[in-house]
């Protein structure tokens, strides 16, 4: 793959972080909206219309699978846009760069899927939603820290977007080795072929973007139609889209896309998903639910786990000398974004769908775990953040 390598701090890569961080940021605030006006509308009496809008068949997959499936292979090629750009010349270029992200990314991973197993232990059904709780959801997290305005130090954004954009990448590497299932092998190796055309592209120096994303539909549905999940194949095409040299910045095909992609994805796909996979009805819920296994894993994992497992991974690497305090940061503000870290929206309904296929009142379980917990995060992060603590 060819690369950029120069520093960090050019202008264009100024840019592109202000941009990330502004549209990220107020992507949040929209998708606050849609997972309310979502929440509001499935118990209300347009409830009825709203899932059966959703589970409409076009083109023959549901409204559902068409956001789930289609929409959500934009989001993870933007993801994977982040994840190649930061790796080879952003703010993930050396390994002083990604040891702390990296750390917090790992710790913030482990201790929630431990804390959901533990407390689903000997339920084969609920097990396989172990990985729920281990994203982050950095659309929601940016926006609701961009709230805080300049209580919190930039180089703390900048931790945030890393640390998530690493967390995007553990959730994938998941999605792939344990959310696929019932594989079509020709169909796999359509995939693997398509991939490879991609690779020699590359490899030839094609800068035209019209090939690439020719190919990549094509990709999508081979690998839909594989059994691997359709959205990889979203982060497959991302890593094969060249970014160009130094000399070549201005007109890198990564640069481009991703710039193009940032506001559709911010503004319109991840909403779009937010409205189509938060709306649960709270009619048959009583209290009793809220400590079944699957919310409460769910909830216990985003909100007890992410916090846990970031700061102390975190601290460890610091004290260790692995890593270093972000810039103008204290170590209650570093806890308050740890917080924060328990938001996992987007991701975790996502990886929910995929770990109960066709249980419908589990998925229900999921989106009042995902929602409790990810509410409990944003509201204890704001009042630490905004304490006379976090000012010393």
């Amino acid at each position: 793959m060819t690369t950029l390598k120069h520093n960090t701090e050019t202008p264009r890569a100024v840019a592109i972080l202000a941009r990330f961080l502004a549209s990220e940021s107020a992507g949040g605030i929209v998708l606050m909206g849609a997972a309310l006006a979502a929440i509001i509308v499935a118990n209300s009496p347009m409830a009825s219309l709203y899932f059966a809008a959703l589970h409409s068949v076009w083109g023959g997959l549901s409204v559902e699978l068409w956001v789930n499936d289609g929409l959500m292979a934009i989001f993870f090629l933007m993801v994977g846009l982040e994840i190649k750009r930061e790796v080879l010349a952003g703010g993930l270029a050396s390994w002083g760069q990604r040891a702390l992200p990296g750390f917090a990314a790992a710790g913030g991973m482990l201790v929630p899927a431990l804390i959901y197993v533990g407390i689903n232990t000997g339920n084969a059904e609920t097990l396989s939603g172990w990985a729920i709780p281990a994203a982050t959801d950095i659309a929601f997290a940016l926006g609701v820290l961009s709230l805080l305005g300049k209580r919190v130090p930039t180089s703390l954004k900048v931790f945030l977007a890393a640390l998530a954009i690493l967390d995007d990448l553990g959730a994938v590497t998941i999605i792939a080795l344990f959310y696929s299932s019932g594989l079509n092998l020709p169909m796999l190796g359509a995939s693997f072929a398509t991939l490879a055309v991609l690779v020699i592209m590359n490899r030839a120096g094609i800068q035209r973007l019209l090939p690439y994303l020719l190919l990549g539909l094509l990709l999508w549905f081979f690998v839909l139609q594989s059994g691997v999940h359709a959205t990889l194949a979203g982060v497959a095409l991302a890593l094969c889209i060249p970014l160009g040299t130094r000399q070549e910045e201005a007109r890198s095909p990564l640069l481009f896309l991703e710039e193009k992609l940032h506001y559709w994805v911010a503004f319109g796909v991840v909403p779009v998903f937010g409205f189509a996979n938060a709306g649960v009805s709270l009619s048959g819920i009583t209290w009793g639910n809220l400590v079944d296994p699957v919310p409460l894993g769910v909830a216990l994992g985003l909100f007890v786990g992410k916090q846990v497992g970031v700061f102390i991974a975190a601290a460890l690497a610091i004290r260790a000398g692995l890593a270093t305090l972000p810039e103008g940061s204290n170590w209650t503000q570093m806890y308050g974004v740890a917080l924060l870290c328990g938001i996992g929206f987007t991701m975790s309904l996502f990886i929910g769908n995929l770990a109960f296929p066709g249980a419908a009142h589990l998925i229900d379980e999921v989106k009042v775990g995902v929602l409790m917990g990810s509410i409990a995060s944003a509201i204890a992060g704001v009042l630490l953040l905004r304490s006379p603590l976090a000012k010393r």
